[in-house]
């Protein structure tokens, strides 16, 4: 049986995608890039302590999230490719020069929908990997 902390974690993260997908629909690419990164992070974090019974890892780095995962996450190479793209808005999306002068009207409508088909997919195997479980 899965622990309810991982589930409480895994169910943060599905509502931080709910607001990935309202953010986009506002048309705020900003805040759904930020949103869809708490996604994969939040979903990465619930497989830790779910499946792996441990405690993650310190931080917001996905691809380092991923690496302690990715025996048990079967994630497609071009979503592979992009975490670190996503990973980034922890910080760039939300900060004026963390990388952009100014995240809100710098982030494009075409990066939030890349990180959103990120999220998607790291939800969905989550889900099933967290659905698994023992």
């Amino acid at each position: 049986m899965v622990r309810v902390e991982a589930l409480n974690w895994f169910r943060e993260a599905v509502a931080d995608f709910e607001r990935a997908k309202r953010a986009i629909r506002d048309r705020d690419w900003a805040l759904a890039a930020f949103m869809c990164q708490q996604t994969c992070e939040k979903a990465f974090k619930a497989v830790y302590i779910g499946v792996l019974r441990a405690r993650p890892p310190r931080g917001h780095d996905l691809v380092m999230l991923y690496r302690g995962l990715s025996t048990i996450l079967r994630v497609s190479e071009s979503i592979i490719g992009r975490i670190p793209e996503v990973s980034q808005y922890y910080t760039v999306a939300r900060y004026p020069n963390a990388g952009l002068e100014v995240p809100s009207e710098s982030i494009s409508e075409e990066q939030a929908k890349r990180a959103l088909e990120v999220a998607e997919e790291v939800i969905r195997i989550v889900r099933e990997v967290i659905e698994g479980a023992p």
